[in-house]
């Protein structure tokens, strides 16, 4: 069978290997999906090391989704826009196909299953790392009035909003960043991009900036998303987590790999029933 996994460090916590066999069970395919810890020094022996085993593709996860996008021959759109890959498919002996499935995962979470129209919206981003630079451009494209994508280093979320400009001005939408302190407010959807809920640490932005009702969203699912999703629920907004976004992303990922679409939807609530 045609083999693929997830490479990341850490990974052994990673619900994909469940989440692609689920939709090959659901639309008939035959595969194997599984698990590799790399190395952090290790990314691309690891990677070359799995396709030499007759690999046909990987996602990738922390840290490596910023390495992964050099090693392309042919790269989507969105994935030169962020400069950071999660899915690789392998063509032929020497083609690498790369995409980041990300931000359509975000944006069809919030918008089909969480029920949440973007366009026209006032939203926040908070961070400007690998997380966030995957999900900016699928999040302009959806098309709110206005993104602040704010950061603990101001200089990093100046250059996010500047790479994105030009996307930005074509689809009408005002792009800013902003320092932590200063975000403004109050938005209708944030967006949580930062490491800080796996950390544990504090809501890295002030009360207040969410309207009442407001959708707020936590990239991280699982116990490391219960402090965001706390505040949130304390602010008066929707609290929700990252699960649905890693189900979506891996079904964009899998269309990558298959050609094949699979019933996210389905695969979403007996994942959460699983968990509950």
């Amino acid at each position: 069978m045609d083999k693929y996994c997830v490479l990341g460090n850490p990974v052994e916590h990673s619900k994909s290997p469940w989440i692609h066999a689920r939709f090959a069970q659901l639309t008939g395919q035959e595969l194997e999906y599984g698990k590799r810890l790399v190395p952090l020094d290790g990314f691309v022996p690891g990677l070359r090391a799995f396709r030499a085993e007759g690999g046909k593709g990987c996602n990738v996860t922390v840290p490596f989704k910023f390495e992964a996008a050099p090693l392309a021959t042919t790269l989507t759109a969105r994935a030169r826009l962020a400069q950071a890959c999660n899915t690789l498919r392998f063509d032929g002996d020497s083609e690498v196909f790369a995409d980041n499935t990300d931000g359509i995962g975000l944006v069809s979470d919030i918008q089909r299953n969480a029920g949440v129209a973007i366009a026209g919206r006032e939203l926040l981003l908070i961070g400007a790392g690998g997380a966030a630079a995957g999900v900016l451009g699928p999040l302009i494209e959806a098309m709110p009035r206005r993104i602040v994508v704010t950061n603990r280093t101001p200089d990093k979320a100046q250059s996010l909003v500047q790479r994105h400009a030009r996307l930005a001005s074509g689809f009408g939408v005002e792009l800013s960043a902003s320092p932590l302190g200063g975000v403004g407010g109050p938005f209708d959807v944030i967006v949580n991009a930062t490491a800080s809920s796996l950390n544990g640490a504090a809501v890295p932005v002030a009360d207040g900036v969410l309207k009442p009702g407001a959708l707020a969203v936590d990239m991280m699912y699982g116990p490391a998303a219960d402090g965001f999703m706390a505040w949130a629920r304390a602010q008066g907004a929707v609290p929700r987590d990252g699960l649905g976004m890693l189900v979506e992303q891996a079904a964009e990922a899998f269309l990558v790999f298959r050609g094949v679409r699979p019933p996210s939807g389905q695969v979403l609530a007996e994942l959460r029933a699983s968990l509950a």
